[in-house]
């Protein structure tokens, strides 16, 4: 299998689904949309997953790169991809499939929980992860869920944390791939906001405890998994 993934910044990576990715023998490839690259064609591709950034979706101007990117999402969704996006990338997806995408009312960074949504039972996709995930976050935005999505999860500080879409479609505002390198190089270079408030952990907090990003590891290759049987409700 064929997976593509775009990359919005250097220190946001693949994580932990690089390491399923190459276990599995699949052919992994990337699009690193902040250094100019170009888009494939599609065709050539089963899986796209669209990673996170500290861009919002509205920052075209800033980012033109972002215009064409949302194309080549809405593309994939259409041709019968399989598409995952992650914190930006959930955000992404959202708003090709028609949701509003703003700022939520706090930002969430650090671990926090989040909880299965109420019909979340409908999408097997959910209903064999927990009901509830410690999960790490590092947003300021969020989305509507997207007409014809299932709402997977929800947290505290924010309604719309995950949502499945057509089966193959999915989208989580948390982040389940990240290992302990990824939240190291998220303090370097995004630390300016980590300041007090209700939903944002200090930088020690964030890396007190290792056993955090086995757990999330694991529920990400189950969420992976559950894609490729394409038996996701």
């Amino acid at each position: 299998m064929n997976i593509h993934y775009l990359q919005h910044v250097a220190f946001e990576d693949l994580g932990c689904i690089q390491t399923w990715a190459e276990r599995a023998g699949h052919t992994v490839s990337c699009t690193r949309l902040y250094a100019g690259e170009t888009l494939p064609s599609l065709p050539g591709i089963d899986w796209l997953i669209v990673m996170g950034g500290p861009m919002g979706v509205y920052d075209d101007v800033r980012y033109p790169w972002l215009a064409h990117e949302k194309q080549y999402i809405s593309q994939a969704i259409e041709q019968g991809k399989t598409v995952l996006g992650i914190c930006l990338g959930a955000q992404l997806i959202a708003g090709v499939l028609g949701a509003r995408v703003y700022t939520n009312p706090q930002k969430e960074i650090g671990w926090f929980p989040v909880t299965k949504a109420a019909g979340s039972a409908q999408a097997v996709l959910s209903s064999e992860l927990p009901d509830s995930i410690t999960a790490f976050h590092w947003h300021g935005d969020t989305f509507e869920l997207p007409p014809g999505a299932v709402h997977l999860f929800e947290s505290e500080a924010c309604r719309n944390q995950a949502f499945v879409y057509a089966g193959r479609v999915a989208g989580f505002q948390f982040h389940c791939e990240i290992t302990r390198a990824g939240v190291e190089r998220l303090i370097t270079y995004c630390g300016s906001e980590i300041i007090e408030e209700p939903f944002i952990q200090t930088a020690e907090e964030m890396l007190s405890d290792e056993g955090r990003f086995a757990s999330v590891n694991r529920i990400m290759e189950q969420v992976l998994d559950r894609l490729v049987s394409g038996d996701t409700g």
